[in-house]
């Protein structure tokens, strides 16, 4: 999920002539037959974040009375016995068989797993606790028994490739340096040894958000080379994020890498000109987002994405650091205010909010499906009611089944180069 160092992940507004209903273009060769088909069904599915890598916003109660930011500095704080302890609860209790087979009745055929390099091999020196990885292979189990096909995610990497404290380690980019590549390559073999034979694993992220305008992109694109090349004979789809390069700057990237599949992530709240946008245009910019997904000639789906339209919820922006909203994040200028959007339930929201939500996750779930489809971000928090589909399904404003609308349906008139939304 990006995070308060990150900037809007936004559509540009570019107008293309994109049919609903057709399938993507691929321009890659199917050498390996795949546990779902990405080249004609649609992923819909949930990230299951908060779980085996801790954010702060997702599950506050971790971070309240003490001095830690993400689960390095927890880990550090507590100690290795106090932190497993703490953990293996946590691991243990957040996500059960129950909430799989609760996704697979609410329609969807995905779930996305974060996880952080430390669970798999850690690094010398590093404070963190493992036992994740135990879970993560009896949550394979229960994705195969409720149906579910699964995206293992690594979600960190050492040195952090990214700086959020969903990567593990809020602060300095430091991938990249060292032998953190090399690492994250054998993470990534481990992964696909011990789980890509796995019935329910159907693809597997190579890294989660890295920070491409902070990076090297050439060291990138051959971490993503080598990655696939050690995937590639895999029955999975090796899954790459944009690294914040713009969805549609991959479209000439990977001739002749097969089972390729582009994750791009849309978030409308990250820079303050956008979360001041209207509902609109929040709805206008997505759609234009669908397009350019639509556009790229390879699978691509948003692999993060939420029904959030402020950043209002608790630590979103990072622990204390406050939201552009109502002006409480450094820089930003107050839009409106965050009371009663910030902890608690859809429930409690006023129902202008809950209609401007409904709203903005119907347009999504519409755009998204042009391409290859969506997965949300998140499953569940504690309290973040704008990102908690869980939460959201229980309270009507996420539809079912999944191809309904309380809105009048979406409307999308293609001709010459505009897409209208009409709700």
């Amino acid at each position: 999920m990006l995070g308060s160092l990150g900037t809007a992940v936004v559509g540009t507004i570019g107008l293309l002539a994109i049919s609903s209903s057709a399938a993507p273009v691929t321009s890659h060769f199917d050498k390996r037959a795949l546990r779902f088909n990405y080249g004609s069904q649609r992923v819909r599915g949930v990230n299951l974040g908060g779980w085996f890598v801790l954010e702060p916003w997702i599950t506050p109660s971790m971070f309240e009375g003490n001095g830690a930011v993400d689960e390095y500095t927890l880990t550090q704080e507590l100690g290795k016995d106090a932190a497993y302890s703490k953990l293996a609860s946590h691991w243990n209790s957040w996500v059960t068989q129950d909430d799989f087979n609760q996704i697979a009745g609410a329609g969807l055929n995905h779930v996305r797993i974060p996880i952080g390099y430390w669970s798999i091999i850690p690094v010398d020196g590093d404070p963190y606790v493992q036992g994740a990885y135990d879970v993560l292979g009896k949550a394979l189990d229960w994705a195969q028994g409720a149906g579910l096909k699964v995206m293992i995610d690594l979600h960190g990497a050492p040195g952090s490739q990214n700086g959020f404290d969903n990567s593990g380690r809020y602060g300095a980019v430091s991938w990249t340096q060292g032998d953190t590549v090399q690492h994250t390559l054998k993470v990534l073999n481990k992964v696909r040894d011990d789980h890509a034979s796995h019935p329910a694993v159907s693809a597997i992220q190579l890294l989660n958000e890295p920070m491409g305008y902070s990076l090297n992109m050439d060291t990138v694109r051959q971490f993503y080379m080598d990655g696939w090349g050690n995937l590639k004979d895999s029955n999975v789809a090796v899954t790459i994020h944009d690294a914040f390069q713009g969805v549609t700057s991959w479209g000439s990237w990977g001739s002749g890498m097969w089972n390729l599949l582009l994750d791009t992530h849309h978030y409308e709240i990250f820079e303050p000109s956008v979360v001041a946008m209207g509902i609109n245009d929040h709805v206008k910019t997505a759609c234009n987002f669908g397009n350019d997904m639509a556009s790229t000639g390879k699978w691509t789906i948003a692999g993060e994405w939420t029904g959030g339209i402020t950043d209002c919820a608790k630590w979103l922006n990072g622990k204390n650091k406050g939201a552009r909203y109502d002006g409480t994040f450094s820089g930003s200028s107050k839009v409106g205010d965050c009371t009663g959007k910030s902890t608690g339930s859809v429930a409690a929201l006023s129902s202008a909010d809950k209609t401007n939500i409904g709203r903005f996750i119907e347009a999504q779930l519409d755009a998204y499906e042009k391409a290859t489809g969506w997965i949300f971000w998140t499953w569940k928090t504690e309290g973040a009611p704008e990102w908690d589909m869980k939460d959201l399904l229980a309270n009507g404003l996420f539809p079912q089944p999944l191809t309904s609308r309380k809105c009048k349906r979406s409307l999308f008139i293609y001709r010459s180069f505009w897409a209208y939304h009409e709700v």
